[in-house]
């Protein structure tokens, strides 16, 4: 241990795409852009799940997690990203980093096992629909939703001592602009077989059981709706499900192929751009996927949106009637005073 931490230096320098000025610029405009919206997009989302009492329900209590999530995950790499390409400095403190890594981590593993929940709870509405309210009820939510959470941080408790522990031998320059695990695992200067194998047994049961799990509910989904007789119920249904489908494979296809070989790639370019699809594009869709394909979602944002355009012409009106009724007053003061005035120029 010793020396692990002697060979280990107290920053890490995030080579990232400085040798390419041009892109770093380019992609420092975009990402602000994307970062933005996102913020927007999903802190919307949340509001409206929250405010909205149409949308108290099973699936909005998972979409708020997610976008919470989203949330989470994009602002604990995002900033010090923009702060990267924006600027000739690319340190990052080793405390820095191992929080990073962290968070990176543990929100991730949050975020594959909450789609396989929210998968369950596509495949009991569709499967068991009689039995939903009861299947599905509050304490289960809450109970699967700790489950995804305590999971994931268990993960990153794990991961994260023994990626960030491996000796470097002076070696600082992380060629990535994220401490992210394989870039660091890459880094070391010894044999790295043994991590790299706790790492994919992790990631199968983090990553790749909860895929499994999705695929199988979504088989039972679709041979449930295939024996809808009604068009309409149908197209109901597939629209129900294609949002989250669309969000699983938009997320799982980057995940795999970055932690499922995790010391081991064949771009290293390659792999950051795919960093930066599940990091900013994915959290960027979600809030589209799910308002545009979801006609609640719609009528929630304009219900929300009408009720402050009314309390705001509400406030507007008395507002105007306040400053009349106060022009009125002023101007009875001012006869009540011309006509005393009046009065006491005939007092002799």
């Amino acid at each position: 241990m010793e020396g692990t931490n002697d060979n280990s230096p107290n920053h890490f320098i995030l080579v990232g795409f400085s040798d390419d000025p041009r892109l770093e610029r380019i992609l420092f405009v975009a990402l602000l852009i994307a970062y933005l919206l996102t913020l927007m997009g999903n802190t919307t989302i949340t509001l409206v799940s929250r405010r909205d009492p149409h949308l108290h329900t099973t699936m909005y209590f998972f979409l708020t997690h997610l976008s919470f999530l989203d949330l989470s995950f994009t602002t604990s790499s995002i900033p010090q990203l923009l702060y990267n390409l924006n600027g000739h400095d690319k340190t990052i403190s080793h405390v820095g980093c191992a929080l990073h890594l962290f968070l990176f981590l543990g929100l991730g593993g949050v975020e594959c096992l909450l789609l396989a929940v929210m998968a369950y709870n596509q495949f009991v509405a569709v499967c068991r629909p009689l039995r939903y309210m009861v299947t599905m009820n509050p304490s289960l939510c809450q109970g699967l939703v700790s489950v995804a959470w305590g999971c994931g941080v268990a993960d990153s408790l794990i991961m994260s001592p023994m990626t960030l522990w491996l000796p470097h031998c002076g070696h600082c320059k992380v060629d990535h602009f994220l401490c992210e695990m394989p870039a660091l695992i890459q880094m070391a200067c010894v044999n790295t077989a043994a991590i790299e194998g706790i790492a994919f047994i992790l990631a199968v049961g983090i990553v790749l059981s909860p895929l499994v799990f999705i695929l199988v509910s979504y088989g039972y989904i679709v041979r449930a709706v295939l024996s809808i007789q009604s068009s309409s119920g149908k197209q109901k249904a597939f629209n129900t499900c294609g949002s989250h489908l669309t969000m699983v494979s938009l997320f799982y296809r980057n995940i795999i192929y970055m932690y499922m070989q995790p010391g081991t790639s064949s771009s290293w370019d390659q792999g950051k751009f795919l960093t930066l699809l599940y990091n900013i594009v994915t959290p960027l869709l979600n809030p589209l996927i799910y308002t545009l394909r979801n006609k609640e979602v719609k009528g929630a944002l304009r219900r929300l949106i009408l009720g402050a355009r009314e309390k705001g012409l509400k406030a507007s009106t008395v507002r105007t009637l306040g400053f009349s009724l106060s022009l009125h007053n002023a101007s009875v003061n001012v006869q009540s005073v011309s006509q005393w005035k009046a009065c006491s120029f005939f007092v002799p």
